[in-house]
């Protein structure tokens, strides 16, 4: 008798281990899945952007006929468009989407946006509402305000560019110094985007190193302000260019023209 009571101890306390050992597993797995879905909720895949023959049209006109006239050359070569303020303040805001309608092409907002957090995000959300597919943005301000663009992004599953520094002389006295820190608080954040300029190329070089290969840099100065595009492309992903193109008599030429001194 005494042999069966232990035997069925044992027994029912093997029993009673295996059910609360699959109760145990059985959370585990319900946790496991739980920190999953919050990964995939807060994960964004980033994906760079592709930029037929790492082109970029600035698109500095001021009038929407203009704008449209240069944009139809160049479309056999050109698939994104940088549309800033003269554009912007001169036609509207709705010139973003008018431009990507007409040609299906990729639009970034060069708006170089540097305000409060509330404001920036307020600018940002309008400019993915015009349909820009990414907007630029001043990194001097500070996280804060580079966040709140972030979130608009984010919200419209859009992309932010951190401008770095910027490609004229002046730029050398007050953002040059702090151009690698702006980098790196955006590498800190998890941005992948950048703007850094073609005028000045160990500073480019500077700014890859910082951002590292996997990140994604444009880079303005091309042409009329002197960048060299072959140069540029040592350590950027696509050149902007403007006055070279939209001045230029013949638009589609002068693509050609940058394209054929392009070493890829």
């Amino acid at each position: 008798m005494l042999k069966v009571i232990n035997y069925l101890i044992v027994r029912f306390s093997f029993i009673y281990y295996l059910g609360i050992t699959g109760i145990f597993r059985i959370h585990i797995k319900i946790l496991e899945f739980i920190l999953f879905k919050n990964h995939l909720n807060n994960f964004k895949l980033t994906i760079n952007m592709e930029v037929k023959n790492r082109i970029i049209l600035a698109l500095d006109l001021q009038t929407i006929g203009e704008a449209m006239e240069v944009v139809r050359s160049v479309r056999e070569y050109v698939d994104t468009i940088k549309i800033g303020y003269p554009l912007v303040l001169a036609e509207g805001l709705g010139s973003i989407s008018e431009v990507k309608e007409e040609f299906d092409c990729k639009i970034i907002a060069d708006f170089k946006v540097a305000d409060i957090p509330e404001t920036n995000q307020k600018i940002a959300n309008l400019t993915f509402k015009a349909g820009a597919d990414a907007i630029i943005v001043h990194g001097f301000v500070g996280g804060d305000s580079l966040q709140a663009c972030v979130d608009s992004a984010d919200k419209y599953e859009k992309e932010v560019f951190l401008l770095t520094e910027m490609s004229h002389p002046g730029a050398k006295k007050f953002l040059q110094p702090a151009a690698e820190e702006i980098a790196q608080m955006g590498v800190d954040m998890g941005l992948k985007n950048y703007v850094a300029p073609s005028t000045k190329p160990k500073r480019l070089e500077k700014i890859r190193s910082v951002v590292g290969d996997s990140s994604f840099i444009i880079s303005p100065g091309v042409g009329a302000q002197g960048g060299d595009p072959s140069k540029t492309l040592k350590f950027a992903d696509a050149i902007i260019v403007g006055r070279s193109i939209y001045f230029s008599k013949d638009p589609k030429n002068a693509v050609e023209s940058i394209i054929n001194s392009i070493k890829f």
